[in-house]
């Protein structure tokens, strides 16, 4: 992110959730907030438009990610629910709109939005403009990690380092150092039993195909653009043991062949997604 502003990837990202709303049916992800928290023009524009978000070949593939792994996200937490998890928090929350659509009972789950302050404000007027109000079970916690651990701004929202917690980390290890990951995970793998962590990651270039890499190169460069540089790629085997070392019990690491065959099996549009990301679960 540029200093002081506002990650111009979490429109990116809002965009496409909102336009899965109005292009795809069935739904993976059912978000009747995605559109509103757009903010008023740029909703307006898709609504007019919805084929505007096909702008590029690679647009419903992106789509499709975005919607799955948000999805998988709620689904380890429904999951999750039985086995003690009382908090849910979501690491680069961006403009994600669980929190105001939670279906669970206020009384079995916290919810916690961790995200960059210059961000956090920003989608915060969002939510004033759109009048969806934050549920009392909701605390945020701005965190710019140049300043502040992540315990510490955890710590600082009200956050229960005594209570299992599953983590949803979606759309943000690309942008963080390698180091800056090993941290992370370190400090979940620190938390009580029954806690997790939920992520996405964009797979080394050097194990995809022809097509995979110029896909990658596409992104990473439009990202760089943005200010927002991709900084960590990984390969899912080392990935697997590096969690394992960490002190996770449990890791189930989906390849886009196996998020295809549970997210999009079926359909007759072709809506499924590509070859650069997986998704990941991980329990202590």
């Amino acid at each position: 992110m540029r200093k002081g502003q506002a990650s111009r990837t979490a429109q990116r990202v809002a965009t496409h959730r909102a336009a899965h709303q109005l292009l795809d049916d069935p739904k993976v992800l059912d978000d009747p907030l995605a559109l509103a928290l757009l903010g008023p023009d740029a909703a307006a524009a898709l609504e007019a438009d919805p084929q505007s978000a096909n702008a590029t070949p690679i647009s419903p593939r992106l789509r499709a990610f975005t919607a799955a792994r948000s999805r998988f996200a709620e689904d380890e937490l429904a999951a999750s629910l039985g086995s003690g998890v009382g908090q849910y928090v979501l690491l680069g929350a961006g403009l994600d709109t669980f929190a105001y659509r939670n279906p669970h009972p206020p009384a079995a789950l916290r919810v916690f939005e961790v995200d960059h302050p210059a961000t956090q404000a920003w989608k915060r007027g969002r939510l004033a403009g759109a009048k969806i109000a934050a549920p009392p079970e909701l605390s945020y916690a701005p965190l710019d990690f140049h300043e502040q651990t992540l315990g510490e701004g955890l710590a600082g929202a009200g956050w229960d380092p005594a209570v299992p917690s599953l983590f949803a980390w979606l759309g943000v290890t690309p942008y963080l150092s390698g180091q800056a990951v090993q941290d992370t995970l370190g400090f979940i793998a620190a938390c009580p039993a029954g806690s997790g962590v939920v992520l996405d990651y964009a797979v080394s270039p050097e194990l995809l195909d022809q097509r995979g890499r110029t896909v990658f190169d596409i992104l990473s460069g439009w990202s760089a653009d943005a200010g927002e540089p991709w900084l960590s790629t990984f390969d899912p085997l080392a990935l697997g043991r590096q969690l394992r070392a960490l002190g996770f019990g449990r890791v189930d690491d989906l390849s886009p062949e196996e998020i295809n065959a549970r997210y999009f099996a079926g359909r007759s549009d072709g809506l499924a997604v590509g070859s650069l990301y997986r998704l990941l679960s991980a329990r202590v």
